[in-house]
């Protein structure tokens, strides 16, 4: 499949995707592709982290091609993380991640933080191949990624069986409940509110049509919940928070990572869960 943005160069197979089949969703049910099938080794790597995985790809990268500088801030990536497993790659392939970089040697597994900006450049002449895995990790996941540092390297020996992963079925509410709202709402007023260069009249005019907007979409849940009967109100809801928004997409900004706050309000609260597809298209209507 080509890159789902169109960037030259890169390419992947769908591993485990929404349905089994070929896309890029990030919702939906996850199940395995008849590709993943064909690569038992993979399947048996991908297994041995014993955790639910979601969308997994295998991901090509031309020589002379990259991957822009952005930041991964829609819903998908609030709870999840990439771990990537170079398959087949070179040392002109370099990662960068905020102010680091790093070349990802072949058989080892890194992860890293997708809110900060990052990039990967190609200069050598062969394609790279990752094996890329998101999953949002269990307890277990995390002790061990804090105890990396000093784990002895795991040797996955091969035994020529399919291992059938377990995938995620239920990632995705078809509306967001209120105190899921709630949390990521504060949470991006607060990471606004810390960045000393925004407009204070503007920054509190945000502060306002999002107080609006949460209680507002919580009185839509109580009348509603979940179900379709709502669907009119909730869209409702979202036009009147986007028709607020400042012309200029980063008017405000983050204190984090820099990045604009009409961004990360489209994506990752009014058009990411804030009611799935059939709602968030209010944003185009």
């Amino acid at each position: 499949m080509e890159h789902p943005s169109g960037l030259n160069g890169n390419s992947a197979v769908a591993l485990i995707s929404r349905d089994g089949q070929d896309n890029h969703d990030f919702d939906g049910p996850m199940c395995t592709t008849p590709y993943l099938k064909q690569l038992p080794y993979a399947s048996q790597a991908m297994t041995s982290f014993d955790e639910i995985l979601g969308r997994s790809r295998l991901m090509r990268l031309e020589p002379g091609a990259e991957v822009s500088t952005h930041v991964d801030f829609n819903y998908h990536w609030l709870n999840r993380v990439r771990v990537y497993i170079p398959v087949v790659t070179e040392q002109a392939v370099t990662f960068w991640c905020g102010d680091q970089k790093v070349h990802m040697k072949a058989g080892e597994c890194w992860i890293f933080d997708s809110w900060r900006r990052h990039k990967v450049t190609h200069e050598g002449s062969s394609p790279r191949v990752h094996l890329v895995i998101d999953l949002s990790g269990s307890s277990r996941f995390w002790r061990m990624v804090t105890k990396a540092p000093v784990m002895e390297p795991i040797k996955i020996k091969p035994d020529n069986q399919y291992h059938e992963p377990r995938t995620e079925r239920f990632n995705t509410s078809p509306i967001m409940a209120p105190g899921e709202l709630d949390a990521l709402v504060d949470r991006l007023l607060a990471d606004l509110a810390l960045q000393p260069a925004n407009n204070p009249e503007l920054l509190a005019h945000y502060e306002d049509i999002l107080s609006d907007f949460k209680h507002d979409w919580r009185q839509v849940w109580y009348e509603h919940g979940p179900g379709t009967s709502g669907i009119a109100s909730y869209r409702a809801v979202i036009k009147s928070l986007v028709n607020q928004l400042s012309n200029d997409p980063r008017a405000l900004t983050t204190a984090s990572n820099d990045v604009g706050a009409n961004p990360v309000i489209i994506q990752r609260i009014a058009r990411g869960r804030a009611g799935g597809k059939s709602v968030s298209d209010a944003i185009t209507q």
